[in-house]
C-alpha cells in the first residue's frame, strides 16, 4: 500500500503514524465498496456516471484550492522545490478537467446540467475552508496530498494482477492508478512529512484533524457514487 511505498529510509514519518493510527479511515476511503465493485468487474454503470459527473465539478472546485496551495508555499515554504512540486500537479488538473469533458462525451452525460449532491457541495465547501490565508501551509499540504493519494491507491487497486476492471474503466483507474501519480503522491507526502516534522504541537493537530475530514468527505462522495447518500 502507498504508505508502505513512500516511506523511504528515514522512517515512517509522522504521516505513516498517522496512517497506522487511523488504519481503518484510511482503508474505508481506499477500499471503498464502489472501488472494489470496479476492481471485480461488479460495478453499476450508472454509478459511475455519478461518479463521473460528480467529481467534474469538485475538481473546478480544486483549482481554486491548489492556487491558494501555491501561495502558501510561496509564502511559507523553506524549500522553493515545493512550489514546481505543485504547479505541476496544477497543470495537470488543466488535462484532467479536458479528460472529464471527454469522458462525458462518451458516457453521454450533459456536465452543464450536473446539480451538485450535498456530500459534493459539504466536500466543496471544506476545500473553501482551506482557501483562507490563516490556514497554514502544513495544514494544507497535508490535505492536498491526502486527497490526491487517496484516488492513487483506489485505482491503482483496480489495476492490480487478478482485477477484473471493466475494459471500459481502465482508462479511469489508469489515469490515478499510473507510477507516476504513485510517484506524484509520494513528492507531495515527503512535503508534508517535512512541514509537519518542524510544525508546533498545535499546527500538527489541525493537519490531523484535516487528514481525518478529508477521509471522512471522501468516504462520504464515494458513498454518494455508490447511491448510498
Amino acid at each position: 500500500m502507498e504508505d508502505d511505498a513512500c516511506k523511504g529510509s528515514g522512517g515512517e514519518g509522522i504521516i505513516g503514524t498517522w496512517l497506522r493510527k487511523h488504519r481503518l479511515f484510511y482503508l474505508g476511503a481506499t477500499r471503498h465498496p464502489f472501488i472494489l465493485n470496479i476492481r471485480d468487474g461488479a460495478v453499476d454503470f450508472p454509478s459511475f456516471k455519478r461518479w463521473l459527473g460528480q467529481d467534474y465539478i469538485f475538481v473546478r472546485a480544486f483549482v481554486p484550492f491548489v492556487a491558494a496551495l501555491l501561495l502558501k508555499a510561496w509564502r511559507d515554504s523553506d524549500d522553493q522545490s515545493d512550489i514546481e512540486v505543485i504547479l505541476g500537479g496544477m497543470a495537470a488538473l488543466n488535462d484532467e478537467i479536458a479528460w472529464f469533458k471527454k469522458e462525458a462525451l462518451k458516457w453521454d452525460i450533459q456536465l452543464s446540467s450536473i446539480v451538485p449532491q450535498k456530500a459534493n457541495q459539504d466536500y466543496c465547501r471544506f476545500l473553501e475552508s482551506l482557501l483562507h490565508p490563516d490556514v497554514e501551509y502544513t495544514v494544507a499540504i497535508t490535505a492536498f496530498w491526502v486527497i490526491e493519494a487517496v484516488y492513487q491507491e483506489s485505482f491503482a487497486h483496480c489495476l492490480e494482477e487478478g482485477s477484473g476492471t471493466p475494459p471500459e474503466l481502465r482508462d479511469t483507474c489508469e489515469r490515478w492508478g499510473n507510477d507516476d501519480f504513485g510517484k506524484y503522491c509520494c513528492s507531495l507526502r515527503k512535503i508534508a512529512d517535512r512541514q509537519l516534522e518542524k510544525a508546533s504541537d498545535d499546527v500538527r493537530v489541525k493537519a490531523e484533524g484535516t487528514l481525518l475530514y478529508v477521509l471522512e468527505h471522501e468516504v462520504a462522495f464515494w458513498n454518494m457514487s455508490h447511491g448510498e447518500a
